[in-house]
């Protein structure tokens, strides 16, 4: 059964399904409206608790990157806003196996999630402890000493599936049989990823912020054109840091990272971990205390003034 419009938002459009944090709407046959709750997510998995005012500020942060695209050259789906929460997109098939639509598939949703790191954090410094990558696969010589937060040699790129439960990590070959792209595509996926992230990093520069890694998702149009879909460089998809303090050697996290290290801090990583790795019943993930949702809310709201240099005034809602 499909929710009730959210927002006073037209009944007209159709429901067509809900991911972690934002629900998708169809307003055409070739137009989508994508709309972001206030929910939140971590590992894959959704958390009982809501963080007012992140739904706007993802949809502020989201279509002010992709004006910078437009600037840049890079073609992208968004085509407006539609509301304080809501935004109009061009719509794309989404299929677990593109190659299913013929030899030189078109408009689909290119099942992968790629990640462009430029500083050792997150996951990648997990995997780095647990010795599963090593310092000459992130391009330090054999055998360096780690630390977090140290710049990586070069950007270090990786892709993951996107329509499957739990995110999987995909070599080159088994991301180019996945999603139908030919070599030349999947190279022009990447330099879109590092032209994206060079326009990020030369517009919040100025404003103090490092970009430390995010990620992207991309689409094949019917005229056979790459864009960038979905969001990114918001605090959902990015890793952005207080470059003042970086500087010092401390590192201020502007991300949804300070969630992730709570659940860190208390157990429940570890032990999710461990029950995916056994393929057994995963734990329900706890809610958010309260002080950590007031908390959580005030650093959505300072990132999008961080990131876009501008104030953040919430919208009026409808009575």
């Amino acid at each position: 059964m499909a929710p009730p419009p959210a927002g006073g938002a037209a009944p007209a459009l159709a429901y067509l399904r809900r991911g972690k944090v934002k629900e998708v709407w169809a307003v055409s046959p070739t137009e989508l409206e994508f709309r972001f709750t206030n929910d939140i997510s971590v590992f894959d998995k959704h958390i009982p608790s809501e963080i007012p005012h992140k739904g706007e500020t993802l949809n502020r942060t989201a279509a002010f990157w992709f004006a910078a695209c437009d600037r840049i050259g890079v073609p992208h789906h968004f085509l407006s806003i539609a509301g304080p929460t809501a935004m109009r997109v061009r719509r794309l098939r989404v299929v677990p196996n593109p190659r299913s639509l013929g030899p030189r598939p078109k408009d689909y949703l290119v099942p992968l999630e790629v990640i462009v790191r430029y500083h050792l954090a997150g996951s990648m410094w997990d995997r780095v402890r647990a010795g599963t990558v090593a310092p000459a696969d992130l391009g330090f010589p054999a055998g360096r000493s780690l630390e977090y937060g140290m710049p990586l040699p070069e950007p270090y790129f990786e892709v993951t599936t996107k329509l499957e439960p739990v995110d999987r990590p995909l070599s080159t070959e088994e991301a180019l049989e996945l999603s139908a792209l030919d070599r030349s595509e999947f190279a022009r996926l990447r330099e879109t990823a590092l032209r994206i992230d060079e326009a990020i990093q030369k517009e919040i520069g100025p404003r103090g912020l490092l970009h430390v890694d995010g990620k992207k998702e991309f689409g094949i149009d019917a005229e056979g054109v790459l864009r960038v879909v979905d969001t990114f460089g918001t605090a959902d998809e990015d890793r952005f840091w207080d470059r003042a303090a970086y500087d010092r050697g401390r590192f201020v996290d502007f991300s949804k990272e300070f969630v992730r290290q709570h659940y860190r801090t208390s157990g429940y990583y570890d032990r999710l971990r461990a029950a995916r790795a056994a393929k057994a019943e995963e734990p329900p993930i706890p809610p958010l205390p309260p002080l950590l949702v007031d908390a959580v809310s005030e650093l959505y709201t300072t990132v999008f003034q961080r990131l876009t240099g501008e104030p953040f005034v919430p919208a009026e809602r409808p009575a």
